[in-house]
């Protein structure tokens, strides 16, 4: 009786730990208009999705460092990321930022994801841009 009273509390010790490391790793998604609204933990990565804003991209030449606005149609939060963008990214186009909030209230993207074809936008965006009533025209999500 023992034996398996010892094998069941390693389970559930096992088990307890995994799904905390599975709790610390998970990635939720906001739009700028929850981020606005403090909707996100401090402190935590998340991912942030919405369109590439018009006119918003600024680089200095030479740089890696670039600057945009991703909107949800509502609500616009500007990006800071370093790196070389998807070769698909795009004023108008849906993005998904992964990173943190900055203390001056923008957002710090560590990687930046693009739709893959013409008639794609990650279903996170898709979805928040309906729910707002804002049509996506052409995109479906899969």
């Amino acid at each position: 009786m023992l034996a398996v009273t010892m094998i069941l509390a390693g389970v559930g010790l096992a088990v307890a730990l995994a799904l905390q490391a599975f709790k610390e790793n998970l990635l939720f998604f906001y739009s700028p208009t929850q981020v606005l609204a403090g909707e996100p933990p401090q402190g935590r990565k998340i991912r942030l999705g919405g369109l590439v804003a018009t006119g918003s991209v600024r680089r200095e030449p030479g740089e890696l460092e670039v600057l945009f606005d991703v909107t949800d149609n509502s609500n616009t939060l500007t990006v800071h990321y370093s790196g070389v963008l998807p070769d698909l990214f795009r004023e108008g186009q849906g993005v998904i930022a992964h990173g943190v909030l900055r203390p001056d209230g923008s957002f710090e993207a560590d990687e930046v994801l693009a739709k893959h074809d013409e008639n794609y936008m990650p279903p996170e965006v898709a979805e928040m841009l309906a729910e707002q009533g804002h049509p996506v025209d052409g995109a479906r999500a899969n």
